[in-house]
């Protein structure tokens, strides 16, 4: 009868141990809280923090997200680290990249503009410029303002005769590889001399970091020219080129010339999430109002996601009701920060893709 006691006594004893382990535990993290990190490219940043905003406060409150705007290099160097759960580039990953990062989906969530938007005294914003002289001024062959290249063009300006300084990305950019490789498009000469890149030799000009570092060098100089994501233009209230698009016409940056720009584009047949998307680019894209320097930005994440350090199966939950939501829900915030929204059948690429994610094998519940 005496042992039977002390069995009872020390089963009671053991059950107040783990009872107090979990109320320790319920105390310390009352809410279930999970915190998700990301970073990555600035391109989309606007969006993916007003989407952050949206979707802590009104979504999922027990769900923390920091995203940091690094570049796309960056991003994509994290990712490959594993110290990030999930990525951003405005670069579809290359070979190389996803040798370092087997099994990574590319998961379309906006699309945006690229502007080049320009510092000139008493010039206002839409400046007729093609695709040439574009080049050509950030190659250094076009120097002055006043050049008859831009003046032809621009019969109704007064140009000023004032060296043009020219402002570009330091950083891995994905930004600067959409708008290198429109200029690549446009012109064989800087195809040929320089290409397409995250990162390239420029011939000329000032570096920053970010899109916001560039549009801090346009705002600051006077007579400059720089490329910047069309949020960011509108934000600092900068002057942006119409820019010659493939039917001939001067179309200035918007919501509504991003999204004819990506609705042609994109019908016309896109790999699946884990295929490789590095020859997808909504560049010089068809239509009478399409502006020409338009793309895809991506979240890249693991298929498998017990791959990532401190990866839990609660976290790989979160992230994946993220993601869902963000092409979905989310995408309603886009018009206003002047990111189309994702067309239908990219949509259905994205579901594709993040039902198709997993942790320790097991698929994981989108909502």
């Amino acid at each position: 009868m005496e042992n039977t006691y002390k069995i009872i006594i020390a089963i009671i004893a053991i059950v107040i141990v783990i009872a107090g382990i979990f109320a320790y535990m319920s105390l310390s993290n009352p809410t279930g809280q999970v915190s998700l990190s990301g970073s990555g490219a600035t391109f989309p940043v606007p969006l993916l923090d007003a989407m952050i905003t949206e979707y802590e406060n009104n979504v999922k409150s027990n769900v923390l997200i920091n995203y940091e705007g690094i570049g796309s290099g960056g991003g994509i160097a994290a990712l490959q680290a594993k110290t990030v759960d999930f990525a951003g580039s405005d670069a579809p990953m290359s070979a190389a990249e996803m040798a370092e990062a087997p099994s990574t989906l590319h998961i379309p969530e906006t699309v945006g503009a690229v502007t080049v938007a320009y510092n000139i005294p008493d010039v206002a914003t839409g400046l007729h410029l093609t695709g040439q002289i574009i080049a050509d001024i950030f190659q250094g062959k076009i120097t002055k303002w006043n050049d008859a290249a831009i003046q032809d063009i621009n019969p109704d300006v007064t140009l000023p005769d004032h060296e043009i300084v020219v402002a570009h990305r330091s950083d891995g950019s994905g930004t600067t590889f959409i708008f290198t490789g429109y200029l690549s498009a446009v012109s064989t000469d800087w195809e040929q001399a320089i290409g397409q890149g995250k990162t390239v030799e420029w011939p000329v000009g000032l570096g920053g970091n970010g899109n916001s570092g560039v549009a801090g060098i346009v705002q600051g100089t006077e007579y400059s020219i720089g490329y910047v994501e069309l949020a960011y233009a509108l934000e600092n209230n900068m002057a942006v080129a119409a820019i010659q698009n493939p039917a001939g016409n001067f179309v200035s940056p918007s919501l509504e010339s991003t999204t004819e720009a990506v609705s042609s584009k994109a019908q016309q047949g896109l790999p699946a999430g884990d295929a490789s998307w590095s020859s997808v680019n909504v560049l010089n894209a068809p239509g009478e109002q399409a502006y020409p320097i338009v793309s895809f930005t991506y979240i890249l994440v693991y298929k498998e996601l017990n791959v990532i350090n401190g990866m839990t199966q609660s976290k790989a939950t979160a992230l994946v009701q993220f993601l869902w939501w963000m092409v979905h829900d989310g995408q309603q915030l886009g018009p206003a920060l002047e990111y189309a929204p994702l067309p239908s059948n990219v949509v259905s690429i994205d579901e594709a893709s993040i039902q198709s994610i997993t942790f320790d094998g097991q698929q994981l519940p989108t909502s």
